[in-house]
């Protein structure tokens, strides 16, 4: 293939503006952002589960609260009329009496039991209820995180894509100065091998940086000016330089 030396020459610039355009896309796809991102989700889902379950945990307590005080009000309405009767003197039969006033002692000993059961059933809303908004606040700071990490993210995803669309419309007056053949090849071999062509220094490729035996460069040497040579390690276009060594 032939290809006059300035042609040639121009390939080396659309190289350098293909690698500036790959390194902007690595790095969109390589920010820190990403990760910390991805970190964050998994942190979110994590309260989150951990939310729903103490959520659970508070109202089944709540639950059972209620129920400890709906268990009081019949024994205690009990009690009440049972004392009632023990002190309004309505009772006279001794054996009446003392059945009474043992199902007194027996209702007095069972509201206390209630009301332990009680206690002991609201401490353990109480600290249920603290553990739920510990873990809603923890979910909070991780979704204000994550928020804040995506707006970074955004922005420099954009300023990158920014950056590559800026390269690209660069690139195209360049490319279209090349012929169609010529191009054709650089973009297959950019396809490959992530670059197209590369410049030929001190008897080195540029592109897979191998060092290029005698009789390659003798034979690059005698080439004629406007043939496009091929490294003959990675196959690349080699475009010749003041500083080749032929």
């Amino acid at each position: 293939m032939l290809a006059e030396p300035a042609v040639q020459q121009t390939l080396l610039t659309l190289a350098d503006l293909d690698s500036e355009v790959a390194r902007v896309q690595h790095a969109a796809r390589n920010l820190p952002h990403h990760k910390a991102i991805a970190s964050l989700m998994e942190a979110r889902k994590g309260v989150t589960d951990e939310l729903i379950a103490s959520n659970i945990e508070v109202d089944d307590l709540g639950v059972a609260v209620r129920k400890a005080e709906g268990d009081l009000v019949p024994v205690k309405a009990r009690l009440e009329r049972d004392q009632k009767r023990v002190e309004d003197g309505s009772i006279s039969d001794p054996k009446t009496l003392r059945s009474l006033n043992d199902e007194v002692a027996h209702l007095t000993r069972r509201i206390s039991e209630l009301e332990d059961a009680q206690l002991e059933v609201m401490g353990r809303l109480e600290e249920a209820t603290a553990h739920r908004d510990k873990i809603a606040g923890q979910k909070a700071e991780v979704e204000t995180r994550l928020r804040d990490e995506v707006a970074a993210r955004d922005a420099a995803v954009e300023k990158l894509r920014q950056e590559s669309a800026d390269l690209v419309a660069t690139r195209g007056p360049i490319a279209a100065k090349i012929p169609a053949d010529l191009m054709g090849v650089y973009e297959k071999l950019r396809a490959t091998s992530g670059l197209g062509a590369a410049a030929l220094r001190a008897g080195r490729c540029g592109g897979c940086q191998l060092q290029l035996t005698i009789a390659d460069l003798d034979s690059y040497k005698r080439a004629p000016a406007n043939q496009v040579l091929r490294c003959t390690e990675c196959d690349r276009i080699l475009v010749r330089t003041p500083e080749s060594g032929l």
